[in-house]
């Protein structure tokens, strides 16, 4: 589920569900072990990196219909206790984005400081109306920050998926290199950062990021329940089902 790569002081994570490395409970639950373990095993930052085709393919939509209401909290709770494993980690982290990402993998990229594509047809966004989902406040809230509230706006709304280049000139990733030196790219960034005096720096990243913490800790027990009676709505279900017979398992 998890690789654990070291590049001096700086450890790297790598998604491992193949073949699009889409979220189920396991891979959340390993992922948020794995960020909260980092720290004390003598990290001083984190790049989180995924597969060639797809850095994560977002939540595993055919498990996600197979799980009943206790089953889908479970996951969907894990999903957010990763997401604030990252919002809030004490030291810098980056997402190496190599292939796609979508929807929940795209929600972990925005949760780092840092973001470095693959350059070329790769697409990344919040996709989820375009299969059914509202997305929430939360969420919404780590797309506003990079790319300004009307951007935002527009993009949360249609469930666009811009390609890299789109990413790169809207904000929502740092920079572009080749798939093979994503994880290069975004070592060096945190090679660059912990040159600095680690003291200011690390307490000012940590003011600096207050906003991303405070909008994930309020996404609580209340608005999680909102959002899973969302997913058995009638127009929910059934894009849901499109998705399914997309997939071939319908």
């Amino acid at each position: 589920m998890i690789g654990i790569a070291q590049h001096g002081p700086v450890q790297e994570i790598r998604l491992q569900r193949p073949p699009v490395n889409a979220l189920d409970d396991r891979l959340l639950e390993a992922l948020k072990v794995a960020v909260l373990a980092a720290p004390a095993s003598g990290a001083r930052a984190l790049v989180i990196s995924g597969g060639e085709k797809a850095f994560s393919g977002g939540l595993d939509v055919p498990y996600l219909m197979g799980l009943d209401r206790d089953g889908l909290r479970r996951c969907w709770s894990r999903f957010f206790e990763a997401a604030r494993a990252l919002a809030g980690s004490p030291i810098p982290t980056a997402a190496a984005i190599a292939g796609h990402n979508p929807a929940g993998g795209c929600v972990l990229a925005l949760c780092c400081d840092y973001r470095v594509m693959a350059r070329g047809p790769f697409r990344m966004g919040l996709n989820e109306t375009q299969v059914g989902l509202a997305v929430p406040d939360a969420i919404q809230y780590l797309l506003r920050r990079v790319v300004g509230p009307h951007k935002a706006e527009r993009l949360v709304v249609a469930g666009a998926m811009p390609e890299a280049q789109a990413c790169l000139e809207l904000g929502m990733v740092d920079a572009l290199t080749d798939a093979g030196e994503v994880v290069t790219l975004a070592v060096n960034w945190a090679n660059e950062l912990l040159a600095l005096a680690p003291g200011p720096m690390l307490a000012t990243r940590r003011l600096a990021r207050a906003d991303i913490v405070a909008a994930l800790d309020a996404f609580g027990d209340e608005q999680l329940e909102v959002f899973i009676e969302g997913w058995y709505s009638d127009d929910t279900q059934a894009a849901l089902d499109q998705v399914m017979r997309k997939l071939g398992k319908r």
